[in-house]
This record gives C-alpha cells, sequence and structure tokens, in this order.
C-alpha cells in the first residue's frame, strides 16, 4: 500500500511539473514573439 501510495505521489508531482514546465515555455515563446513583433512594427 505504502509503495503504490509512493509511486501515485511521485507520478502526480511530476505530472505537475511537466505542466508547469510547458507553460513556461508557452509563456516564453509568447513573450518573445510579442516582443519581436513590437520591434518589427517599430522599424
Amino acid at each position: 500500500m505504502g509503495r503504490m501510495a509512493e509511486l501515485i505521489t511521485y507520478a502526480i508531482l511530476a505530472a505537475v511539473l511537466g505542466f508547469f514546465f510547458f507553460m513556461y515555455l508557452m509563456l516564453r515563446r509568447t513573450v518573445t514573439g510579442f516582443k519581436e513583433g513590437l520591434d518589427g512594427s517599430r522599424k
């Protein structure tokens, strides 16, 4: 029982970490695209 609960806990932690990493990548890509758009409109 304890072993299974441990595995489930690690699985949830991994899923949360992966989700935050994915969100970070999407946000960073959006921000860089936004900055490039600003630079392009400025020229």
